[in-house]
């Protein structure tokens, strides 16, 4: 008894203790996101926002809906997605996925590839298989303004502008006026359902000079493009399905493309009329009697379910947003004298919300998420990195494990197992360019690339880090297997050197070099040996041996190529520094240490040489988004943090942050999410670390005042 008083005793003091020593206050989450509201002023077309929960987005005008889509056609446009919303051009002239494949003699050896075969009869059929399926644009749900004089009102009689997107509750609210009378809005999206709401305030409502609209578009199968087409109305049907809701403030209305069909149930409040106007265009009539409406529309493939309400789209937006940044992590600079830190931290909290709008759903999503629709809409799985790595980074791993069910999917898995075995290898070989579906699209660049294979690897130790246990390893054992396997039967032994090669037959990150030409590209050596080192560490937690095969690569594969105290792009690209042309695209070269950590391949002093003539020989203006992120990273794990930030504050076009928060690359490709995931995961290493990492905050300069909280390490 005496014993347990003097413990209780010695607890007590040592709480008290605890009590008595000042504590960091945690970082006041509301007013560290509130204070990057997004503010809209005027009509650039490059400012549209978004509500949306990964799965859906609706991206809206400076009216709250999608009132002026002409005038956004070029910048950036207003998309309303989903995963599901997909369609394909019927395939009349029986075009077959052979036909895109071409042999190529390999280190002496055929291997078939799915490219973009331009000899006659045989274009057309890649171009259709490139194009099919593609993403579709479920529809345009906008306003019918009408001036004094019946007009309609165009753009420039949308005066007074003010509209606001706060991100911690997801809610766009937009004020204008037209010819003096002043339309107020709140647009929310809700978070587990395919559905938009809005509530529209205005005397403009009881002189009939404010209506709600519902158009659909026929599809585009354009390479980058808003995906909507209004000049075919004869080639795709739409309708009120029944009359009878109408009576009860909703209504079912339908669209076929094809074989495509899809439903929207339109909700509204109070008296109102839908009536079909143009062609696939319904009109809502709101009763006069009242100043203002609520709307909402939820898309779905079936013709089941219900709407729901603005009101209750209103509470959930804003539960779940304000459950969202509680949650994982977050950085604050307040207090930083430098004032690049606000901008900085503008970047974080807004890809943040871009990245959970667009990019937090169950299928990898493609570069430009729900909004447009970039290489037909298609996700390609070399980003698939930059899109998700980082919410496990910042401690929202259920997120990523969302979009990884993909590959999960026996559809998927046995088009993996198809591709590898189709070229003489074992286990699966991942797609590059692909579909819901695991679809390979034919691609003279993507069909070479291999650094979207280890990724699966990558996912699935975030997710063990994250849950360390029996059941994630019973969950990502076959991915982790089957990937391991075909990287490992990938290298070529070349005997009389006694060395594993990855190539011929390659094409790297840095997308500047000719696939039968390529062999060792130095990030790619690096990511192959860290995933097949990792596989087997995965065996070794399940109680495995290690697997002879993968060890023997790992001893003999090639040694990181270098000329003249730096490190080439490729071993067979001597002149990587020289010829113009590798001074462009992805600086991949830098993600051998920086995106992958040290793996015993990698010489320190050779990398920081790498770096400095990257820095300051490398083409910036012809890069893209991720570049800064990748460079970033580069930096802090070489120490250099004053450089860390510099990458990703550096003033090139690409690296471009709009007020809404997208990157911009250019005309054709207004966002790119890879670059906000990017940013975010560089964030995480320059705060965090990685493993080993015995310094705090290794990428923040010391002269920054930082603090974070829920941020993970890095490997």
């Amino acid at each position: 008894m005496k014993n347990t008083g003097f413990a209780l005793v010695r607890g007590l003091l040592f709480l008290a203790s605890r009590s008595l020593t000042a504590q960091p206050a945690p970082i006041d989450r509301q007013a560290l996101v509130e204070r990057h509201k997004v503010v809209v002023t005027t009509t650039d077309s490059l400012n549209s926002l978004s509500v949306g929960n990964g799965k859906f987005a609706f991206t809206a005008d400076m009216t709250g809906l999608q009132t002026f889509p002409l005038h956004y056609e070029k910048g950036l446009p207003l998309g309303t997605e989903s995963e599901w919303g997909w369609h394909r051009f019927p395939n009349k002239e029986g075009y077959k996925f052979d036909a895109s494949l071409r042999t190529y003699t390999l280190n002496g050896r055929p291997v078939p590839y799915a490219v973009q075969v331009k000899t006659p009869g045989n274009k057309e059929a890649v171009d259709y298989l490139r194009a099919n399926p593609h993403r579709l644009q479920l529809g345009n749900l906008g306003f019918v303004i009408l001036k004094k004089n019946g007009q309609p009102a165009t753009v420039q009689d949308i005066k007074n502008i003010h509209q606001e997107l706060n991100p911690w509750t997801g809610e766009i609210r937009s004020h204008f006026t037209v010819e003096g009378t002043a339309v107020d809005v709140i647009t929310v999206g809700h978070q587990t359902q395919d559905a938009v709401a809005a509530r529209v305030t205005s005397e403009l409502l009881k002189t009939g000079r404010l209506k709600v609209a519902l158009r659909f578009p026929f599809p585009t199968a354009g390479w980058a493009d808003m995906a909507t087409d209004y000049s075919h109305s004869d080639k795709h049907t739409s309708a009120i399905v029944k009359e009878a809701d109408l009576q009860d403030g909703l209504a079912w209305l339908t669209h076929q493309i094809d074989t495509t069909r899809y439903f929207v149930q339109l909700g509204w409040s109070g008296a109102a009329k839908l009536v079909p106007s143009r062609p696939h265009e319904f009109i809502l009539t709101p009763g006069r009697q009242r100043n203002s409406m609520e709307i909402s529309a939820r898309f779905s493939p079936r013709k089941t379910g219900g709407t729901p309400t603005f009101s209750y789209t209103l509470n959930n937006s804003q539960e779940q947003w304000r459950t969202f940044w509680r949650s994982g992590g977050a950085v604050d600079f307040s207090g930083t004298a430098d004032p690049r830190a606000a901008e900085l931290e503008r970047r974080i909290v807004l890809s943040q919300y871009l990245t959970k709008v667009h990019n937090a759903g169950s299928q990898p999503p493609q570069e430009t998420g729900l909004l447009l629709n970039s290489w037909y809409g298609r996700p390609h799985l070399e980003m698939h990195w930059w899109h998700a790595a980082h919410f496990a980074l910042w401690g929202r791993p259920e997120i990523l494990e969302r979009s990884l069910t993909w590959y999960a999917r026996p559809d998927v898995q046995a088009e993996a197992r198809a591709i590898a075995q189709r070229q003489g290898y074992a286990g699966w070989r991942w797609q590059k360019m692909t579909d819901p579906w695991g679809a390979e699209g034919p691609s003279s660049v993507g069909a070479f690339l291999i650094w979207q294979q280890p990724h699966t690897i990558y996912f699935a130790e975030e997710a063990y880090r994250a849950h360390p246990n029996a059941a994630t390893l019973k969950l990502y054992q076959e991915r982790v297997n089957q990937t391991a396997e075909f990287i490992a039967s990938y290298p070529f032994l070349e005997k009389e050197k006694g060395r594993y090669i990855l190539g011929k037959g390659v094409i790297p990150a840095q997308e500047r070099f000719k696939a039968e030409e390529t062999f060792n590209p130095t990030f790619e050596l690096v990511y192959w040996h860290w995933a097949l080192e990792t596989a087997q560490k995965w065996r070794e937690r399940l109680g495995q041996p290690r697997n002879a095969k993968w060890d023997e690569v790992l001893d003999k594969l090639a040694q990181l190529p270098q000329a003249n105290g730096v490190y080439l792009a490729a071993e067979s690209a001597p002149d990587s520094y020289t010829n113009p042309e590798y001074k462009t695209d992805h600086p991949a070269v830098l993600g051998a240490l920086g995106f992958m950590p040290a793996t015993g391949q990698q010489d320190a002093a050779t990398m920081r040489r790498t770096f400095d003539l990257v820095w300051t020989d490398w083409s910036w203006d012809k890069t893209w988004g991720w570049d800064f992120p990748l460079t970033s990273m580069t930096a802090t794990r070489l120490g250099l943090p004053e450089k860390a930030v510099d990458a990703l504050l550096m003033k090139v076009r690409t690296n471009t942050y709009l007020p809404n928060g997208h990157n911009y690359q250019e005309g054709r490709l207004p966002l790119y999410l890879p670059g906000n995931g990017g940013l975010l995961a560089a964030v995480a290493l320059m705060c965090a670390g990685y493993d080993g990492c015995k310094e705090a905050n290794p990428g923040i300069p010391k002269t920054w005042k930082v603090r974070w909280e829920g941020l993970q390490k890095m490997p």
